[in-house]
Parts: C-alpha cells; structure tokens; sequence
C-alpha cells in the first residue's frame, strides 16, 4: 500500500479521506476485503508510529479513529492484533487526554467499544482506570452530546461483561450512580427521543447484575422498584428482556441436588478468553463433515448366529406356512436364556425430587424396594372405585357429589361406544391392572377412563394480545416488590409422601398420582395464582415439559392463572399461539368427553429461578423459563384436568391392541408379539400386520413371504404424546376393511414397535426412560440391560440385514415442540455435503434420489404435510438416533424420522388451525396411503392392475383440491390424475435407472 512509501503527513492523510470515503459508501463488501488485504495491521501500524511524534498529529488520530471504527467489527482478531501491536494503550492515552476534545473523543470511544468486545482486553483496560473514564463521560440529562454519550455506555457495556469489571463497578459503588443517570433521563426525556441512551444504562446495569454481587447491589439500592415504578408508566424500558438478570437468583423452591459452586458466581477472574483468537467457522458446525461416516457400513457389527434367536419374531417368512398358523400368536423374547435376566436386572425406589435414581451399569440400584406389582383395583382420581372388568362388580355409582361438595349424586359413565370403537372403559382398567410404575400407582384419571372425542369445531391458533408478556412479567416482579403480598402457601407437593395433597378449603386440589401424570409442588402464590413446579425425568436431573395433573376446588368464573416455572427450552410454541390442554369431567359426564385447547394471556419466559450446573449438563448461570396461562372455570364442583398435549397412556396402548385384534378378520394376518421387557417390568410390543395369502399354493406363499418391509417405531420420548396419536391412524387404517387397506397389506409387511419407551411413558417422563438417557441416542451401541427395547429393536433389523430382507422403508413417528406441520427428516449424502465447504467428487456423491420421494408423496397428499420443511442432512448430534443408524448400519436408503407439529399448521388446509386428535390420526392414515403409491412407484407395473384404486385414490386427492382454493393448489403442486401417474411414473423411472 502506498503507506508504506511515503513519510509525508498529508500524503498519508490524503489516502486516509480516500479511504474513508471508499469504506463509508462501500459498506461490508468493501471493509471485508479491506481487512483480507491486511489492512487492519496497516492502520494499527500508523496509530502507533503517530503516537510517538510529538506530539501526535489531531487530524491524524482522528482519521486512523474513525477508519478503525468502520473496520474493527469486520475483523474477528482486531482486538488481539490491537493489543499485541500495542495501539490499545495508545487509544487509553489519547482518551485520558482528550476528554473535553468531543471531535477526537467520539471516533476513540468507537474503536475502544470494539477493543472491549474482546474479553481479554476488558479486563486489561478495567485495570488501567477506563471504568472510570467511562463515569465521568456519562453523566445526567442533557441535550448536548447525545451521540457521544450513547457510544460510552456501549463501550460501558462491552466493558462490564467482564466479571472483574463487574465487581470492580460493584466495589466503587457505581450501581446507585447508574440508576440515578436512569431515573434522570426517563424523567426528562418525555418524548423519547434518546431510547438507545436508556437502554445503554439499562445493559449496563443487565450485566453487572449477571453477577450475585451486582445483584446485591441492585437490590439494596432500591434497582427493582425504581425500575418498576418508570417502566409502568413508560413503554420504553424493554424490562422483559432484562427482568431475569436484574431480580435476585434463587432457586427453585423445592429440595433439589445443587453444586455448592453454583452459590457463587462471582469467582472467574482470569478466565476470560479471546473469543477472537478461535478462527473457526460456526456456521453448520453441527453438519457431518466426514464422508466415511456418511456412507452405508459395508460390514455387520454381530455376526448371524447371535442374531438367529429373532427368527421367531418373523414367523411369516418361515417355510412352512401351516406350522406357523398352529403356533400361539404371543412369542416373547425374554423366554431365551440371553434376555431372561433382563427381568430382574434393576428395581427402584421412587423418589419425587430431582435427586437421581443412581443405577450402575452393572444392573445393580442403589435401593433395594421391590418393583411394584399389581395392587388392588385402580381407583379413579377423586377417590371413585373403578369398575372391575367383566361387569361383575359395578361400584361407579359411589356418591361423588358428596365428598366433593356438588349437587351431582351419580357420576355416569358417557356413552361413546359409535363414537370410540377402540375404547372400553372395563377393558381400560384391566390394562392399568396390569401396568407397572415406580410410584406403584392406584388411581385411573378420567380422560383415560372416559376416552376422548375429538370435537368437531375448529380451534384456531391463538393470537395472543400485545403487551402480554410485559404485563405477565410486571405482575412477577410485583411480588418482589411487595413479598408480605404473597401467600406462598403450598397445597400439594410430591416430597411429602405421606400426604401430599394439603387440603384445607380455600385452595385448588391437584393431582398427579395416576398413569403419566407429572406435577410436582402446587404453591399458592395469590387468591387466585398458582406457582407449578414439574418432576423431572426418573433418573435425570432435567427435562421439565411435560405436564399431565388434575385440578378441583375451584370456583366458577373467578380468573385463575397458573405459572409452570421450571420449563427449560429457551423457546417454545406457547408463544406462537399454542394452548394447554383441557378435560372436564362435568363436560365428559354431559356428553362431551374430550380434550379441549384453553387458556388466555399464554406466554413463555424466561425467569429468576436458577438452573443447578447439575440440572443444567455442567453449566452455570442457566435460568428457567415461566410458562404461564390464565383460565376461568364454567362448572361449580368440576374436576378438570390440564396437559401439555394429548395423553397417550401405555395403558390405552395395550387396550387399542386388544380392541385391533378383535377387529382381525381372515383376510388379515396380524401377530402380537412381546418384544422384551422394560425396566420397570412392562412389556414391549411388536406388531406384524400384512395381508393372508388367498391359498397356501406355493406361488401365493411365496408371493406371501417375500412381500418387502415396511418397519415404523413410535413413542421414543415420552412427552411426543402426539406420535402415539399417528401412529394409532396407521394402524387403524392397516386394520381396516377398505379397498386401499387391504391393497396395502397385500404389497407389505409391517413390523411396528407402536412404543419404544413404555416404562417413561407411564412414569410421567418426557424424554428419558428410567435409565434417564434419551433412548433415540442410544441406536449406535444400546445395552440390553439398559436400553433393552432400543437393543432388541437394533437387533431385528440387524436381523433382516442379515438375510437380506433390509426393510424398504423404516419410520420413527415423533413430535416437535418447535415447529408446526407435519415433516420429515431423512438421510442424504449429497444433501448433507452440499451444506459444508467439503469437497468431494461426483462418484463419491453418486446416490439414489429414491428418499425424496415418500416426503413428496406425502405433500401432495397429506394436509397437514409441509415438504418445506423437511431436512435430509445429517448431523453430528443425530448420529445416534434411529433414522441415521437404521440408514447407515441397516442399509434403508428411506430411513425417517416423521415429526409431528404440537401446536397447528401454518400452511395448506389446517392453515392457522391447532393441531387435534383427528389431524394426527388422519396423517397416520396418510401415511399408508403414500406407501401404497410408493409400491407402485417402485413397482411400475403393477399400476395396470390396480387402476380402479388410482381412481379411488385420485378421487381423494380431487376432493382435496376443491376444499382448498384454486391458487393453493396450483401453488402447492396439484396436478390432474393424468400428469400426477404420468410425473411419478417419469420420476420413478429416473431413480431405478439411477438405482441400476
């Protein structure tokens, strides 16, 4: 560059207002390139050289400042190379001198924002005095130097993000000074003119607070009622975003395992790192990289012996046809020697704190209570007996209505049985009878008993009204404000076995001592309020979300609100217009039995209650989230029941495969096996659903056995109740008498494990099983011990890879909390390399397009199906999970994982509508249909003899069309039934000349 030929000030100065010119217009673009060419060093270079004239040229210092200003963000290591090249002193020194100098003050306050961004310097510039600089550049209202004083209490920012710094404003008593400077603008800046400058105090008091000593401080200077009495009159001050930082930590209000460290988080000093200094690109840094990973293993891990114990599980592949229809339909796994010990292998003593349940990996608990058996009759949740299968004894009629105060004197059971073929109460509590739990528990909770009816009205996704969470969050801080206002009075809580539920007449009931239940602690907070503390997962320390409780006590129309405040995702769709879900059993016993979305003034937050490191995996600082709903009850002496999504019990699981069965006619083959047992002593299930051969002439066995596999799981996590509720579409469609039916089951075989986690099903968990690991990151090595249903799953299809039967397509139903619609996640080489900066060549990317196709199908079928938002990437932190394991070991090209929206749909016909039990039955059920079109599609010529199903099929998706409007369907990609045959018939042509 020309700096370096030239010794004359005005030559240099003249190229620096070129330069300045060039940046300022040029923007990113422009300053990017600049710094590649080492341009930064360049100007560095030339503040230090300056600095040593003497004394340093004005103009100069002025132009290199400003340049600086404009390149500093852009370079990551420009603190580094500040603080080595030793400009950064220069910077101080000119500061310190030129305080009253506004003109040369202004671009040195700039670049020094810049410098302090890197922590390593903060501390530095705290020790040479440059806090205090900072004070006495702010200063009280006033309408000259706005701009220079907004740039200080950025640099101000910056700088207390250091926790030394922190402390060190702490120590000099800066914080009562800030808050006056605050007080003093939001008085006199009536218009609000100078917002940025009351949000730069505002940073700066958020991040001293971030220390427990800087909280301390706050409090003691009166910080949270000078801040709540300005922000109620002002629309301002952003307190939402700050109020976690600014009210004092404490942690939750139950006994939790707590590291002592995390009572101080004061004590980094020095460990202050240079974030700049990691040259390293963040963007998809969770993506494979590694394109040996990203291709199919050519080896299997077990050798074919080990694995010929799961040839019973596969009966219809076996050579004799007749021998197979005499044996019993229940084969269990757990009868061979090697899974037999599985049985006693672990028993537990529940506890209902977050206090980990220790299991050692050698299968031994470090409590010695027996694992609960079957008791007495379950009861129903309000101390109502159940009726006794059979209809031997029926004591429903007990008088309810007495013992709970209601001008009722017979609960009646609603009559459902047209409108809920699968459901039987009498055969539901037989199940209950036979499901174990770690709390051992005795009540049935009615919705499970009742059954739920989804209801034929639309309910729409919630707009929420603005300003909610502002008013939410003042009504919080109220009560630090004003604490003698708060009852703080607990009315059921989980740790006090003996009697949990404290009940003294002027306070809600609730329950959760019943199949999937999870609540806590209940704390009265006001008349009307109540603060809900979740469990955690059965040997975890986290994983607050799901909820499932019961409510009574309550008075009609009074506003309730109800606080759940140990959630833990940062984010969640109750602020995108999701509800919680209600059951009312007055509602149920008038005819109306079902789950209703509810609540008012919904929203998600984060709050003060700290997070544990332990809690937390390892690290510190974390807060807890509030999510928060208000409601008003309709019925007097109703019992109502609140969810995070619909229940699914393990118990109705076993019923609706008891109802299936009954269903079974000749012309299907359907077998029942128990796969293994769990933990907690429950069984496993495994279905086999395909179609009867019309003879047992060896052409119909053969075409019988070597109909390709379809393998589909569900009900990993506990809390996706929502994946239970699809996969009970599919397997009602697979047992229904319709043409497409039973053209699906004669073109597959379908193994289904419909609940891969039972055991953190009925214990109320939402995503571990009792082991408290997440059962989906467990595909790669499971333990028979420890994850036994993930094992013996891995192994069946180890089993079919083995003799050469690898499924044509595996799907792993799940939900999502995050996101709305219905899609898929696949595994795609090519996909996966084309979102990293790996090279590689186009014979390593060769692959087959054969896994885009189900997702494609399913668009233009399925409503509630978004393609847009499927992903075919595979990443680092997946690798464990089933979609990518059963792609990678297995070999199954269309291996998937199909996600579940828990809130609504944001596109085609559900659009702005929640998502309900129907919707997710239905996407089950289209589910089928698309594998039906995707037999065809691999099988192109059986589309001669299926024609009058292409015309039933056609005729749906017509049918669908008119129901939406004629630009969505051009839009969304409908076509006639001739261009629809005529495209995937051409598309399916591509992918087997591919595949070939």
């Amino acid at each position: 560059m020309l700096f370096c030929n030239t010794q004359d000030l005005q030559t240099i100065l003249n190229i620096l207002y070129i330069l300045n010119e060039l940046l300022t217009v040029g923007g990113g673009r422009r300053v990017g390139v600049f710094v590649s060419k080492g341009g930064t060093g360049i100007l560095l270079q030339l503040v230090l050289s300056g600095s040593k004239e003497s004394p340093p040229s004005e103009e100069l210092m002025l132009q290199l400042h400003s340049l600086l200003a404009k390149v500093g963000p852009k370079d990551r290591k420009f603190g580094v190379k500040a603080r080595l090249n030793g400009a950064l002193n220069v910077t101080v020194n000119l500061l310190k001198q030129n305080l009253q100098n506004h003109k040369l003050l202004l671009p040195c306050l700039q670049v020094l924002r810049v410098y302090s961004s890197n922590s390593v310097n903060a501390v530095s510039l705290g020790k040479n005095g440059v806090l205090e600089l900072m004070f006495k550049i702010i200063g009280p209202y006033s309408k000259k130097n706005t701009s220079l004083l907004k740039v200080s209490l950025d640099t101000l920012g910056a700088l207390l993000k250091s926790k030394t710094n922190a402390r060190r404003a702490v120590d000099r008593a800066h914080v009562p000074v800030l808050l006056y400077i605050y007080q003093d603008w939001h008085r006199n800046d009536t218009r609000h003119r100078h917002m940025l400058i009351r949000k730069g105090v505002l940073g700066c008091l958020k991040n001293i607070t971030n220390i427990k000593l800087g909280r301390k401080a706050f409090i003691d200077a009166d910080g949270m009622r000078i801040l709540y009495n300005t922000s109620t009159v002002s629309t301002v001050t952003k307190l939402p975003k700050t109020q976690s930082c600014l009210c004092p930590r404490v942690w939750l209000p139950v006994d939790d395992v707590v590291d002592e460290s995390d009572d101080n988080d004061d004590v980094e000093t020095e460990n202050d790192t240079e974030n700049e200094e990691e040259d390293k690109d963040h963007h998809n840094d969770d993506i494979e990289t590694d394109i040996n990973k990203l291709r199919p293993k050519e080896t299997h891990s077990r050798p074919f012996e080990e694995l010929k114990i799961y040839e019973r599980f596969f009966l219809e592949l076996s050579e004799d046809f007749q021998v197979m229809q005499d044996r019993h339909p229940f084969v269990s796994l757990v009868e061979s020697s090697t899974s037999k010990n599985l049985i006693n292998i672990v028993t537990f003593h529940f506890k209902t704190s977050d206090s980990p349940i220790f299991i050692d990996h050698d299968g031994c608990c470090d409590h010695s209570q027996v694992r609960p058996q079957p008791g007495q009759p379950p009861l129903l949740a309000g101390g109502v007996a159940a009726r006794q299968g059979g209809g031997a004894e029926e004591t429903l009629a007990e008088e309810w209505a007495e013992e709970e105060g209601g001008e009722g004197a017979v609960l009646e059971v609603p009559d459902t049985a047209l409108l809920l073929p699968l459901h039987d109460p009498d055969l539901y509590v037989e199940m209950v009878k036979s499901t174990r739990s770690v709390p051992q528990y005795s009540e049935v909770a009615y919705p499970d008993y009742f059954g739920h009816v989804a209801p034929t009205f639309r309910e729409h996704i919630l707009e929420r009204v603005y300003g909610v969470q502002r008013t939410k969050i003042f009504q919080d801080i109220e009560r630090l404000i004003h604490p003698n206002d708060i009852l703080d009075k607990v009315v059921y809580d989980l740790d006090i076995q003996s009697c949990p539920v404290i009940d003294d007449g002027e306070s809600l009931k609730f329950n959760s001592q019943f199949e999937s239940g999870n609540l806590r602690k209940a704390i009265q907070a006001r008349k009307f309020e109540y603060d809900l503390v979740l469990n955690s997962d059965i040997n975890s320390n986290h994983y607050h979300q799901w909820f499932y409780f019961e409510v009574s006590g309550m008075r009609v129309g009074a506003p309730y609100r109800f606080n759940i405040i140990n959630c833990e995702k940062s984010n969640s769709q109750f602020n995108y217009g999701m509800q919680v879900l209600m059951y009312s059993v007055q509602e149920a016993i008038s005819g109306r039995p079902r789950w209703v979305r509810t609540g008012t003034d919904i929203c998600y937050y984060k709050n003060h209650f700290s997070r544990s490191s332990i809690a937390a995996g390892g690290q510190k600082g974390k807060s807890y989230y509030t999510m928060t709903f208000s409601m008003t009850f309709n019925h007097k002496d109703d019992v109502c029941y609140f969810a995070y999504h619909y229940p699914y019990t393990y118990s109705t699981l076993k019923m609706h495969l008891q109802k299936l069965e009954a269903l079974r006619t000749p012309q299907i083959y359907m077998r029942q096996d128990i796969l293994c047992e769990t933990l907690g002593g429950n069984s496993c299930p495994l279905l086999t659903i395909t179609a009867m051969p019309e003879s047992t002439s060896n052409d119909q066995i053969c075409q019988f056995r070597n109909r390709p596999l379809v393998f589909l799981s569900s009900r990993v996590h506990p809390g996706e109740t929502n994946a239970s509720w699809v996969m009970k579409g599919t397997l009602e469609f697979l047992m229904g008498s319709s043409p497409l039916a039973h053209s699906l089951r004669e073109a597959y075989i379908f193994k289904i494990v419909p609940m891969l986690n039972p055991d953190g099903v009925v214990n109320g968990n939402h995503r571990c099983s009792l082991s408290g690991e997440d059962l989906n990151r467990q595909w790669q090595s499971p333990s028979p011990e420890l994850h036994p249903t993930i094992y013996h799953t891995k192994s069946l299809l180890q089993y079919l890879a083995a003799i050469q039967r690898a499924p044509l397509v595996f799907c792993d139903y799940h939900g999502h909390s995050r996101k709305k619609n219905v899609f898929m996640y696949g595994c795609s080489l090519k996909e996966t390399v084309w979102q990293t900066n790996i090279s590689a060549t186009s014979c390593e990317l060769h692959e087959d397009l054969g896994y885009r196709t189900l997702p494609k199908i399913l668009s233009q079928t399925a409503p509630a199906f978004s393609m847009a938002s499927c992903s075919f990437v595979v990443e680092r932190s997946k690798e464990a999970t089933a979609r990518v394991v059963v792609w990678r070991e297995i070999g199954v090209q269309r291996s998937y994982t199909m996600e579940s929206t828990l809130c609504g749909c944001d596109q085609g016909k559900y659009k702005g509508l929640q998502i309900g039990t129907r919707e997710l039955e239905e996407m089950g059920a289209q589910f089928c249909v698309a594998l039906l079109r995707l037999k065809r599609l691999t099988s192109p010529l059986e589309l001669r003899n299926h024609a009058h199903l292409l015309d039933v099929e056609s005729d749906l998706i017509e049918t669908r069309c008119k129901v939406s409007r004629s630009d969505t369907c051009t839009h969304q990609g409908y076509y006639s039934k001739q261009e629809l045959t005529l495209k995937i018939y051409t598309e399916t042509i591509i992918f087997e000349c591919e595949t070939n």
